[in-house]
């Protein structure tokens, strides 16, 4: 049986964020949710780390069903070109039970 996946991501916006109206703003959130949503994902945590971390300004954990789940969810991200709103880094993982 495949295990969840988690990925832990942070990030800051860029300019081409910043120079869309806050509506394009709102609605590009919501096609993002989306494409969590038609992988069968979900967003554990989202934080704003702005007042802690001047290079990282917001962080999240989601959780994906699979690998493949994150494979297809990356992939409906650069469909999107989210990545060019965004600078980013993340890492991926799975529950450790000690």
């Amino acid at each position: 049986m495949a295990q969840p996946i988690y990925k832990l991501w942070q990030a800051r916006f860029t300019e081409a964020w910043y120079q869309l109206s806050s509506e394009e703003r709102r609605q590009r959130l919501a096609q993002v949710q989306g494409t969590l949503d038609q992988v069968g994902g979900k967003m554990v945590v989202i934080c704003n780390s702005d007042w802690s971390n001047e290079q990282w300004r917001v962080f999240g954990v989601e959780e994906f069903p699979d690998i493949e789940a994150v494979h297809k969810h990356t992939k409906l991200l650069n469909e999107l070109e989210w990545y060019r709103y965004l600078d980013s880094v993340s890492t991926l993982g799975t529950k450790l039970e000690l």
